[in-house]
């Protein structure tokens, strides 16, 4: 019987993986028997989570580098393919950046410093943008692929409290997606968003909070990420392409 949702022989790119829903993303699709290059800009955090892949004998190699750097993710890509043998099928664009740390998290937009609001829109747009160029055409030659863009509720929805650059560049994520899924849908290429809701963070009082608050009442986990990007993933979701899809534990609904 062939198994649901498998990925077997093929290579998946997950950038930002080195921790939290693209780590989960990079294990579950390994189990699900793709190669898995695990990208993420701090090299120890690419090889730990490639490492623990490798450990649950899966395939996977470490690729460290700034997705905001075409030069980079080029090569990248390339030494990362060679590792395993195969161009990539997937492209899971996760890397992200709220912009604002610290004492600027949160502002409203008249009070933060542009470089805030320019290093969110590098990673969530250009970043994006760069692994696409790298991995289309290739695609296009083959006949198939598959891209999920990690993006936020933040990028669909209005919301008071500072979020204004961050929502600017997942918004503009999810809107690349769907011009890609469109461009490239009779090639075989599928493009979808998934805008994030409250996922496991921090253990802040606040977000907790937040949390019992949702209809489901907990935060998401890289595990609910993982499983939802799993099947857009697949080969049985071929017509599913061009959506933007809420995982936001009820918080509000489309």
């Amino acid at each position: 019987m062939t198994q649901i949702f498998s990925l077997a022989g093929k290579v998946a790119l997950v950038t930002g993986a080195g921790q939290g829903a693209g780590a989960g993303i990079a294990a579950l699709f390994a189990r699900q028997g793709a190669a898995i290059i695990v990208n993420d800009v701090v090299g120890e955090r690419a090889e730990a989570q490639a490492q623990a892949i490798r450990d649950a004998g899966g395939k996977a190699v470490a690729q460290a580098f700034d997705v905001t750097d075409l030069e980079a993710v080029r090569r990248g890509i390339a030494a990362g393919e060679s590792a395993l043998g195969g161009p990539v099928d997937i492209l899971v664009n996760n890397a992200g950046n709220g912009g604002a740390e610290g004492p600027l998290r949160m502002l409203p937009f008249a009070d933060l410093p542009p470089e805030a609001w320019q290093a969110t829109l590098a990673v969530n747009i250009y970043g994006a943008m760069n692994c696409l160029h790298v991995v289309l055409k290739p695609m296009v030659t083959r006949g198939w692929g598959r891209i999920i863009t990690i993006a936020s509720t933040a990028g669909t929805q209005g919301i008071n409290g500072g979020m204004a650059h961050y929502g600017a560049g997942k918004g503009g994520s999810i809107a690349l997606t769907r011009h890609i899924a469109l461009e490239n849908a009779r090639f075989g290429i599928t493009a979808n968003s998934v805008a994030l809701g409250l996922i496991r963070q921090d253990d802040s009082e606040l977000f907790n909070k937040l949390a019992r608050s949702l209809p489901v009442g907990r935060r998401g986990t890289p595990e609910d990420v993982a499983a939802l990007c799993l099947y857009i993933a697949s080969e049985e979701a071929g017509w599913f392409t061009g959506q933007t899809v809420e995982l936001n534990g009820g918080a509000f609904t489309t």
